[in-house]
């Protein structure tokens, strides 16, 4: 029997927080610790952050990570 993995698709709300809070993705980057090429990998879906870095936009919003990464997907790969 071959094992299967849990795989998940993520997104997330930073492009509407940064609009709401009206800040660049260089200001969220400057506050957070990390690039702003970073900031629009995230942004755009292209890459899942560590845990600290998803915590640490997460308080910069004043939010929870719920609020700001949502599983889109959830399935099993073989």
């Amino acid at each position: 029997m071959g094992k299967t993995k849990l795989t998940l698709e993520i997104d997330n709300s930073i492009g509407d927080l940064r609009a709401k809070h009206q800040i660049t993705q260089q200001q969220l980057a400057d506050e957070i610790g990390v690039t702003r090429v970073t900031v629009n990998t995230i942004e755009n879906g292209n890459y899942n952050p560590s845990l600290e870095l998803a915590f640490k936009i997460a308080i910069f919003f004043k939010t929870d990570i719920e609020s700001v990464f949502k599983v889109r997907n959830k399935g099993r790969k073989s």
